[in-house]
């Protein structure tokens, strides 16, 4: 049974502000003591060049979304020539890779402030303040996400979406103070992927202030979590149903799935 755990660099960073020493350690280089999943994840994604043209072109998204329009902007404003963006090698989902490994791994650090004070006592409470926290961080470009769904479920781009729709799910578990190692380790984890998911759906639609209508309805998902009891496929029939339900929303607004 793998123990609860955060990926390699969501967990150095939310050791970082307890531990001197883990100050001084970059997350690349940060031992790893157990992991979620049969393989330790390769080092950071994005290497520097990526890196610098991939954070410069996100700041285009809200205007040309998630295009070789916004790389090749970016790649500009990075100092490189346009031609730069072709060198990328997943195109467009790299620009989508970037902005879902960025904010979750910002929810590490985010998490010290939000639950250090301690109001939030159970483990449940949590869960759900650090979901809520991650979905805002989609806010600023929430009008282009059905677009960048899109090009997440294209066959060639699906498995690494899924992978890391899986490590948010468990990083946030973790931060949550979640210490079972019990056969709901993977029900819990694969339930809040679902809570996600459709929640990510959910507010792409979501014209409330504040976006208040998807926070009720990430609660009455969360609610659903709590029934799920550790059935496999109790959870499995859910993961369908949501799966199905998404590409079938995607679909009635005209994006090509």
């Amino acid at each position: 049974m793998p123990s609860p755990s955060l990926s390699r660099t969501a967990r150095c960073l939310a050791r970082s502000a307890r531990c001197p020493v883990a100050r001084q350690t970059t997350p690349n280089s940060c031992p790893r003591s157990y992991h979620s999943y049969d393989h330790p994840p390769p080092p950071g994604p994005f290497g520097r060049v990526d890196g610098s043209i991939l954070a410069a072109a996100f700041e285009h998204v809200p205007e040309h979304g998630f295009s070789r329009r916004a790389i090749g902007l970016g790649a500009r404003d990075a100092g490189y020539p346009d031609i730069s963006a072709s060198v990328l090698p997943d195109g467009r989902f790299g620009l989508i890779h970037y902005h879902l490994v960025t904010q979750r791994e910002s929810l590490a650090r985010k998490s010290q402030e939000l639950l250090g004070d301690g109001s939030l006592a159970s483990v449940d409470d949590r869960v759900a303040a650090l979901t809520w926290e991650r979905l805002m961080g989609n806010k600023h470009i929430i009008h282009r996400w059905q677009e960048a769904l899109a090009i997440m479920a294209q066959p060639s781009y699906l498995p690494k979406s899924l992978a890391e729709l899986a490590a948010l799910s468990d990083d946030i578990w973790f931060l949550a103070g979640d210490k079972a190692v019990d056969p709901s380790w993977y029900a819990k984890r694969a339930a809040l992927a679902m809570v996600y998911s459709s929640c990510e759906l959910f507010m792409t639609n979501d014209r409330s202030p504040s976006f208040l209508e998807t926070r009720q309805f990430l609660h009455r998902r969360l609610r659903d979590v709590e029934s799920v009891g550790g059935s496999m496929a109790s959870v499995g029939r859910w993961a369908g149903f949501t799966l199905s339900a998404g590409i079938n929303v995607l679909r009635s607004k005209g994006v090509p799935i």
